[in-house]
């Protein structure tokens, strides 16, 4: 009882605090004058990447989560609290994604334009939630077709905070629109040539739906949609049954989660004489190293649907759709 007394209190401290930062954030940082550039936070890499892309010089972006984060599990900085109260708009991804950070940006949306990008899609595109009934799958960017449908969300939100550079915002959306429809036509080109009964992708956790449903592949994630839940030794036992049975000769790590239940997969089928390999490292709830290609969202699903086909023996440019994959990718 002891324990959860102190859970609360510290709870509520910690959200009293929250509080007194942002009220003395806003006190502090005057408005912005007219020359400077909007000041946009984006609480994720990807939705980052969108936002500078459709705002291109006008704007400056800062993404609160950088390579190798678990945006599930992830809670607003003192740094963070302070960036968003100084912004001209915070952009974040919503669908029960950003869990921890809810309560706060509620409560930050009262004085600051916060837009959840990602709840502005129809319901009858997403994914239900496995844990959660009243949510839904979070992870739309594994699929560029559907992510490019929160893209005019985006430039709407910039709008609505510098409507005279309406024109600049349409027109470059529309060329990154045309980007992403490259991107989604590689993928579906390059991943058509790994062979149906090979098309099985097996992960840390369930990021990788929406990519499934887009491209024919059936996806375990041996966590759940969220990497808050716990794999079971029954879930474990059942999956190495699963990697024997159906012959599954790789596997894939993800950059923002552990890779310590991949590995013990494999080492379970090989106690059952089944040797399965790793077919490399994903990118799933973040992006690669800022100013690298795998930073953008672009060289992120480029390395993904590279690395996926390659590993499941598809037939595919070693560099990606253009030459610009690392060689450590």
């Amino acid at each position: 009882m002891d324990k959860v007394l102190n859970f609360m209190s510290f709870r509520r401290f910690s959200l009293i605090f929250a509080s007194m930062l942002f009220a003395l954030a806003v006190a502090i940082f005057p408005a912005k004058s007219e020359s400077e550039k909007l000041k946009i936070v984006a609480t994720t890499g990807m939705i980052a990447d969108a936002a500078s892309r459709i705002g291109g010089d006008l704007v400056e972006v800062t993404a609160l989560m950088g390579p190798g984060v678990d945006p599930h599990s992830y809670r607003q900085t003192r740094s963070d609290i302070v960036a968003m109260t100084r912004a001209d708009l915070v952009l974040w991804h919503g669908l029960y994604l950003e869990a921890q950070m809810e309560e706060f940006l509620g409560k930050l949306s009262k004085t600051r334009k916060v837009v959840a990008v990602a709840e502005t899609l129809p319901e009858t595109l997403l994914i239900g939630h496995d844990d959660y009934e009243d949510k839904k799958d979070p992870h739309i960017w594994m699929d560029p077709e559907l992510w490019s449908k929160v893209m005019p969300a985006i430039s709407v939100a910039l709008t609505s905070v510098q409507p005279e550079s309406e024109a600049v915002f349409t027109a470059n959306a529309e060329q990154f629109q045309k980007e992403l429809d490259e991107l989604a036509d590689y993928g579906q080109q390059a991943l058509s040539t790994v062979q149906p009964e090979s098309r099985f992708l097996v992960t840390a956790h369930d990021a990788f739906n929406y990519f499934g449903l887009a491209h024919d592949f059936e996806v375990i994630g041996i966590q759940g949609i969220s990497t808050e839940s716990e794999a079971g030794i029954n879930r474990m036992s059942e999956l190495v049954d699963l990697l024997v049975d159906r012959q599954v000769g790789a596997v894939f790590v993800e950059s923002s989660v552990s890779d310590r239940n991949i590995r013990a997969l494999i080492e379970g089928a090989a106690a059952r004489g089944h040797e399965v390999k790793i077919g490399g490292e994903l990118f799933s709830d973040a992006m690669g190293v800022p100013g690298s290609y795998e930073g953008t969202y672009l060289g992120m699903l480029d390395h993904n649907f590279t690395t996926i086909t390659s590993a499941l023996g598809g037939d595919v440019p070693a560099k990606g759709m253009s030459g610009m994959l690392s060689p450590e990718s």
